[in-house]
């Protein structure tokens, strides 16, 4: 696979591999090394959402913590 940084990508990536698993066509070790770049994906996703929320202006009326 690819690295997109993009959400929807990730998400489409990680849905392909729940197919795969899902399909049940994969040896175990196939299986395992796709649960681990699942991981992998999912971490990448969690990056992303956090810098866009990092990145994101405020909603008005939503004061700044100090």
């Amino acid at each position: 696979m690819t690295e997109p940084t993009d959400l929807n990508e990730l998400a489409g990536d990680l849905e392909r591999a729940a197919e795969r698993l899902r399909s049940g066509e994969l040896e175990p070790e196939a299986a395992a090394g796709l649960v681990d770049e699942c991981a992998r994906i999912a971490a990448r996703a969690a990056s992303e959402l956090d810098r866009q929320a990092r990145s994101a202006e405020p909603s008005p009326g939503q004061d700044t913590l100090i």
